[in-house]
């Protein structure tokens, strides 16, 4: 669909008019893309690529500003922003900082705790954790009900976690993220469609995730677009550690009881 139509083009110019007219048309969406039976060989090895890239640098700080729709009863759809920085030292180091419509929140892992900080409330909670990464990203998820932003590809094993239940795959074509080329990549699951976009040359890092919830109303989306990529952050002992100071009120993590199997 046109932006607008040429009733709508004030001006002297015929000339210019034309050159606009052109413009319109090439803007116009391409016809629908088959979609490939199957996982692409290439979708899978570029997807593949990048998570093992990540999953061997030893720390790296990125920030993801991201959006979430919720849908009310009525079928409308209201999205919700965030932004998150996050900094990670492998094994067992993750701080994440978060921010926007829905929370203000900072989550510490020191490899014995992991501490959620409500800087807006003025409280906290502190709990003891697994001592390396993927074990506590299982148990923050699985006992807390509580998610890192981009979780799943702080895994070592992230790729398996992405490509489960996964039916189909395949490379969409070219993309530019936040100033970057990509590869852009998409997949289907039963139950959710996701996108990537994972940056091309000798970093191929993510820069973009959208995820589509099918089994839901209107299938509403997140979508997270990261950027300020940093693979030799700085560090120090108060990057990952929580001291609370006068005043802060603690409270306590509600656990659940659940059985479910673990991401990984």
């Amino acid at each position: 669909m046109a932006l607008f139509s040429m009733k709508q083009v004030v001006g002297n110019s015929m000339k210019g008019a034309a050159a606009l007219a052109l413009v319109l048309v090439a803007a116009q969406p391409q016809p629908a893309l088959s979609q490939p039976t199957g996982v692409a060989p290439q979708a899978q090895q570029l997807l593949k690529a990048s998570t093992e890239f990540l999953a061997r640098q030893q720390r790296f700080s990125v920030d993801t500003e991201s959006s979430i729709e919720v849908v009310l009863d009525s079928g409308q759809k209201i999205q919700f922003d965030h932004t998150a920085r996050s900094s990670v030292e492998r094994p067992n180091k993750l701080r994440a900082e978060r921010t926007g419509d829905l929370v203000d929140q900072v989550f510490y892992y020191d490899g014995k705790s992991l501490t959620l900080h409500n800087p807006d409330g003025n409280y906290y909670a502190t709990i003891a954790a697994p001592d390396t990464l993927d074990e506590m990203l299982d148990f923050a998820r699985v006992r807390l009900d509580v998610v890192a932003p981009a979780g799943d590809l702080l895994y070592k094993n992230a790729f398996d976690i992405l490509m489960q239940e996964v039916t189909s795959g395949f490379v969409v074509g070219k993309g530019v993220v936040d100033g970057m080329r990509c590869d852009h990549l998409a997949f289907r699951a039963p139950h959710v469609d996701w996108q990537i976009w994972i940056e091309e040359g000798k970093h191929p890092l993510v820069r973009k995730l959208v995820i589509t919830t099918r089994d839901k109303l209107n299938a509403p989306q997140f979508s997270a677009v990261m950027k300020n990529w940093d693979l030799k952050p700085k560090f120090n002992v108060k990057t990952f550690s929580f001291k609370p100071i006068r005043g802060l009120q603690k409270v306590e993590f509600v656990l659940k009881n659940t059985s479910e199997p673990k991401a990984n």
